[in-house]
Parts: C-alpha cells; structure tokens; sequence
C-alpha cells in the first residue's frame, strides 16, 4: 500500500489524462481551453510538490543561526510566474475563440474545417 502514500502523484496524473483528453478528443474550442488549463493545473501541482521538504521551514536565518533544514522558495515563485502565464494564454485563447465565432459562426471545430473547405 506505498503506492497510497504518494496520492499526490496519482493525482497529478489523473488530472494531466484529463486535460489531454479534453484537448484531443474535444471538438468544441472552448473545451479544449479548460482542458489545457486542467493540464495546467497538473503540471503546477507535480512541480510544488516536488519542491516540497518535509520539515523544512522558510529560509530566513539570521546570521548566527546553526544550519538547519529550509524549503528552497524557487518552485512557488515560478509557479506563481506560470499561473499569470496561463491566466494570460487563456485569455488570449478565449478570444481567439470569440473572433472564431464571429468568423465561422461555430466553436466547433468539425464546423469550421468544413467551412473552410467549402
């Protein structure tokens, strides 16, 4: 039962299944675009748990402080970093999708590829 112990690993890759399956076998456009956040959101989770240090604190020492065991800041700072990226593509996309809609008159995508094939 180790394999339990590890459920934010299963978790992850739960999650990142379901966002990929929601950008390949989705038609409309914006399911795709929650499927990627969901992707996302996985990718985000899998990289802050491995920053994780059991029993780490904050690394702020004073000087003559003994060494001790500290969580390295890194991973939270770059997935605060990745989260306005992904806020930002979203929102891109999803006017993309709108200027789309006004175009072809769909989301979907079988629709708009037969629009244009026409």
């Amino acid at each position: 039962m180790e394999f339990l112990g590890m459920y934010h690993y299963w978790v992850f890759a739960v999650l990142l299944m379901i966002g990929f399956y929601a950008v390949v076998a989705k038609v409309n456009l914006v399911k795709k675009l929650i499927g990627l956040s969901i992707f996302q959101a996985a990718v985000f989770l899998l990289y802050i748990t491995m920053g994780k240090v059991s029993g780490g604190t904050a690394p702020i020492l004073p000087d003559d402080a003994p060494a001790q065991l500290v969580s390295n800041p890194l991973p939270q700072v770059l997935i605060l970093t990745a989260i306005v990226v992904g806020i930002s593509t979203t929102a891109l996309g999803l006017g993309i999708v709108v200027r789309i809609k006004e175009e072809y008159g769909s989301i979907e995508e079988s629709d708009i590829q037969e629009i244009d094939r026409l």
